[in-house]
């Protein structure tokens, strides 16, 4: 076989296909796209390209934008990291992090600002909402436990949400005595809402 024969061979031998990846590659466009331009405005097309991947194959793996945009709302939400909170050490983890830097985490910061843009937008609240019963508060209460659990959640959840926010906004790490500050006081706020 010439070497025009071995190249049309090896055109024709179909490449190997990693749906997984290629499901994780989307997914993490459309958080992209989702936290710059909003549900409305994020094309599935920008989506698909940035994944190197055909605009079907979003409908294939996720049914559509909508399922798209529910997925990537899920795995915004790392419900699994909830259950390793330590107790011991809650309040001061979590004011740790609130007092560092955004771009020591870049994901998290994107994150950040695709809940934002989901809970501002119309189409995208009731979605979120869904996503925030099912994976950020459920995992709560059950974390939390005890007697009215419902309402110690929700003032954790609404407290950690605000915190989120103040970080996104401010964007850079506290320093000096500021930074000690807040994470004292930010540590007995968080301690006390988990008890």
């Amino acid at each position: 076989m010439g070497a025009a024969g071995l190249a049309a061979a090896e055109i024709a031998v179909p490449r190997k296909r990693d749906a997984e990846a290629t499901r994780a590659a989307i997914l993490n466009a459309a958080r992209l796209h989702f936290a710059q331009s909003g549900y409305d405005r994020a094309p599935l097309r920008d989506i698909a390209a940035d994944a190197g991947a055909d605009v079907a194959l979003i409908k294939r793996y996720f049914g559509g934008k909508e399922g798209l945009f529910e997925a990537a709302l899920k795995a915004s939400f790392g419900a699994d990291r909830l259950a390793g909170w330590n107790r011991a050490s809650f309040g001061r983890d979590i004011a740790l992090m609130m007092a560092g830097d955004t771009h020591q985490h870049p994901e998290r910061a994107q994150s950040f600002q695709f809940l934002l843009r989901a809970a501002t937008s119309p189409t995208t609240a009731p979605m979120l909402n869904a996503a925030v019963q099912e994976r950020f508060m459920e995992p709560i209460r059950d974390w939390l436990g005890g007697e009215d659990v419902e309402a110690r959640a929700r003032l954790l959840a609404a407290t950690f949400i605000g915190f989120l926010v103040e970080r996104l906004i401010r964007n850079q790490p506290l320093e000096g005595r500021e930074r000690e500050v807040f994470i004292a006081r930010a540590t007995a706020v968080f301690d006390a809402l988990a008890s």
